[in-house]
């Protein structure tokens, strides 16, 4: 399951990393949200794969974003 953030665009409230900790954290840098490294693509904190047990966790945690910077879809599509 493909998932992308827009981390610019990021309020860093909080609601992604505490509803779905296996897939996202927060960046101790500038605190906006990012991917877990396991599931990067080529280290990119923006943008990876998560398996497809974890899609419900991935879709709730998009869902709760008030900035709506999460998006979650087939692998590879936008």
């Amino acid at each position: 399951m493909y998932v992308k953030i827009e981390r610019g665009f990021c309020v860093s409230c909080g609601a992604c990393w505490n509803t779905c900790p296996e897939i996202f954290d927060q960046n101790p840098c500038d605190e906006y949200s990012e991917l877990v490294e396991a599931y990067r693509f080529c280290g990119s904190r923006a943008e990876g794969a998560v398996p497809e047990d974890l899609a419900a966790c991935a879709r709730e945690a998009a869902y709760l974003c008030p900035a709506e910077v999460i998006t979650v879809g087939e692998e590879g599509a936008e």
